[in-house]
Parts: structure tokens; C-alpha cells; sequence
């Protein structure tokens, strides 16, 4: 049983960074495609970013491309969303998921942590 927990929330002004971080336990991290999701009050979970098994692929959602990076460090059983150019409408809990497939699907992921609080202010 994989083990997720996330990290990094908080409150930024718009324009501002932040740096998310889920560290993985209880299983074997390089086997593990990683997803970054987030989901808004009222509205339903959204895909955020992929990586790879081995972080050489990553894949974004348009709204985030070019302001949010994701990667891995495997020796550290970690991955990163490092979140530029924040917005209001990034506001939401962000969740790490993983799965041995690589997707951009919600409903494919096994594992979830319990996600970190993301507020942008205007």
C-alpha cells in the first residue's frame, strides 16, 4: 500500500510561487507514474501535471502549462510542482496521486494523499 503526503501549501499573492512537495512511502517509487491534481470548491477534481516513472516525461494541463513545473527526485521517494505566475483561479486543495500507469486521468490513479491547501489572493 503506497502511502501520499503533501506539503507546501499556503497563501500567495497573485504573481507568487510556491513550491508543493509529496513524499511516497509503502511502495516502490520509480515503479510509480506521479499526477498532481487539484480541485476548487464546487467544482470536480481536475488534472494538474504527470511524470513519468523515470521523470524524463511530463505532461501538463494547458492552464498551468509554462507556470508550473513537475518532478521527481526517486533516491528521495518525492515529487515537486513548482507553481509560478500563481493566479486566483489556481486557488484549491492539491492532491499527489500514483499509479504504475502513466495518465492524466482521475479515475486511474490507486493512490491519493490528502491533499494541501493552494489560496491565491488578487
Amino acid at each position: 500500500q503506497v502511502q501520499l503526503v503533501e506539503s507546501g501549501g499556503g497563501l500567495v499573492q497573485a504573481g507568487g510561487s510556491l513550491r508543493l512537495s509529496c513524499a511516497a512511502s509503502g511502495g516502490t517509487f520509480s515503479s510509480l507514474a506521479m499526477g498532481w491534481f487539484r480541485q476548487a470548491p464546487g467544482k470536480e477534481r481536475e488534472f494538474v501535471a504527470v511524470i513519468s516513472k523515470s521523470g524524463g516525461t511530463t505532461y501538463y494541463a494547458v492552464s498551468v502549462r509554462g507556470r508550473f513545473t513537475i518532478s521527481r527526485d526517486n533516491a528521495k521517494n518525492t515529487v515537486f510542482l513548482q507553481m509560478n505566475s500563481l493566479k486566483p483561479e489556481d486557488t484549491a486543495v492539491y492532491y499527489c496521486a500514483a499509479d504504475p500507469v502513466y495518465s492524466t486521468v482521475v479515475a486511474n490513479y490507486d493512490y491519493w494523499g490528502q491533499g494541501t491547501q493552494v489560496a491565491v489572493s488578487s
